[in-house]
């Protein structure tokens, strides 16, 4: 294919290595650029910063988890700019009202606590036990490597971050608007973010492509690299929306 730019959006805590197992995966002739958010605290203001920094006019898109919300307030900010969409191990509602709104920020809180007094590594370690498939629990390099990853990043941006999650908008209205080649793909057992989820999102947007990946959890990524990448390049062969 010619070359284009693919915005890969990291998701909470995240950076480029997220996405780097894909590298070897993707087709030729793809620039990949991963923005950093800084310690921005509303997604809105993240998408800004993506379109302001983005190395091309034009590009597709895709994000990761926190990441794939982000991707939603580009589109819902300057759709002309993107040629493609993909969501990954993502979401689209706001936080729920009352007591299940209640509990979500009580937990986001109770992790940037542990953060906080104890470190962003001992946070990551806790976390990371239900981000993965339970049997990649068992896999050192590939949990050192996502622990790692948070622990490059400080707690003042996981305060930041959790903010903007906990204050996110409702995007069914950018699903249902959506008219560019579409993705959609998550871990089988991705427990955060589940296939269910992605289903009702499909319904939403019925033209976008449906992907779940076997034995993979919220990390599918970083566990299953060239099964996420294949997917990844079936959506970018697809007709770019027309400029």
């Amino acid at each position: 294919m010619t070359t284009a730019t693919l915005v890969l959006l990291p998701g909470l805590m995240c950076d480029a290595a997220i996405w780097a197992p894909l590298d070897p995966y993707l087709p030729p002739g793809v620039r990949v650029w991963v923005p950093d958010y800084g310690l921005a605290n509303q997604l809105t203001m993240m998408a800004r910063q993506v379109l302001e920094q983005a190395p091309s006019e034009r590009f597709a898109l895709a994000g990761h988890s926190m990441g794939g919300r982000v991707a939603l307030e580009v589109v819902r900010l300057a759709p002309q700019r993107v040629t493609r969409l993909a969501l990954l191990d993502t979401g689209y509602l706001p936080r729920p009202p009352g007591e299940p709104g209640v509990q979500e920020a009580a937990k986001r809180h109770a992790l940037l606590d542990m953060a906080r007094k104890q470190g962003v590594r001992a946070m990551a370690q806790t976390w990371v036990q239900g981000m993965v498939h339970p049997d990649r629990l068992r896999d050192d390099r590939l949990i050192e490597a996502v622990v790692a990853m948070f622990a490059r990043k400080s707690a003042d941006v996981f305060a930041c971050q959790i903010e903007a999650l906990l204050d996110r908008p409702d995007a069914s209205d950018v699903l249902a608007s959506l008219t560019m080649p579409a993705l959609l793909l998550c871990g089988a057992q991705d427990s955060w973010s589940p296939p269910v989820q992605h289903g009702a999102m499909r319904l939403l947007a019925p033209h976008a492509m449906l992907d779940v990946v076997a034995d993979a959890g919220h990390m599918a990524p970083m566990e299953q690299p060239e099964a996420v990448a294949l997917s990844l390049s079936r959506w970018l062969q697809h007709p770019a929306a027309p400029a």
